[in-house]
């Protein structure tokens, strides 16, 4: 019988909380293929990183299998899908649903990885009043307001122009927002005790550019 509980004295290296869901999403195609247990060298196969690595990073939540048997996979998932939060329900207002900010709102995925993103505001009037798979969308003034009627949200999703990054930053922290998720190239500064998670996608599309340049000239 697999062991599985989750330290609570070790702080996860970021890199390790980064390779996590990875491994969680082939395992789940593992156990679609019928497969009922699997080993960190079997995952290594799936995703070409090293045995040894994965078995590490799996370490810092405490998971032991069987002997030459490897992890039982329902096991392994339930317990990797409760660790990174994904079975909690985290609600999340969004800043910003012109082009990307709109595609996160249709994005229906996010429910499946516990983000759940119940409103979003704009200063667009076309959008203002309107809905989007849904999700109202509303004017920033209504913030605060909206902040008393919607239970429990302290994630802001930030994409919107660069020029009010900071601007909105400062909004959604004083008002109550706790986790700032950063679609935007702009680092924006918060006080202490506030998380935030840069996802650059114009970084990584320079990264992409300049490997492929690379290769070419190779």
């Amino acid at each position: 019988m697999n062991v599985i509980e989750q330290k609570e004295t070790d702080k996860i290296p970021e890199p390790t909380l980064r390779r996590l869901p990875w491994y969680l999403s082939n395992i789940k195609l593992m156990r679609d293929r019928g497969e009922q247990y699997v080993s960190s060298t079997q995952i290594s196969k799936e995703i070409n990183i090293d045995a040894s690595q994965i078995a590490k990073d799996l370490s810092y939540v405490n998971i032991s299998g069987r002997t030459r048997v490897g992890y039982n996979i329902d096991d392994l998932i339930n317990v990797l899908e409760s660790f990174l939060g994904f079975t909690r329900p985290h609600k999340a207002f969004l800043f910003g649903a012109g082009s990307l900010g709109g595609a996160l709102l249709r994005d229906s995925g996010l429910c499946h990885f516990g983000l759940e993103i119940v409103a979003a505001f704009d200063i667009n009037p076309t959008l203002i009043g309107t809905k989007s798979d849904g999700i109202p969308i509303f004017h920033p003034n209504d913030f605060l307001a909206k902040m008393q009627e919607y239970e429990d949200v302290r994630i802001g999703v930030l994409t919107v122009p660069i020029n009010i990054a900071q601007e909105t930053t400062n909004m959604m922290v004083d008002g109550g927002i706790k986790a700032v998720w950063n679609f935007t190239p702009f680092r924006i500064r918060v006080p202490q005790g506030i998380v935030v998670q840069n996802t650059s996608l114009y970084a990584h599309l320079a990264l992409m550019f300049n490997r492929l340049n690379l290769i070419n000239k190779e």
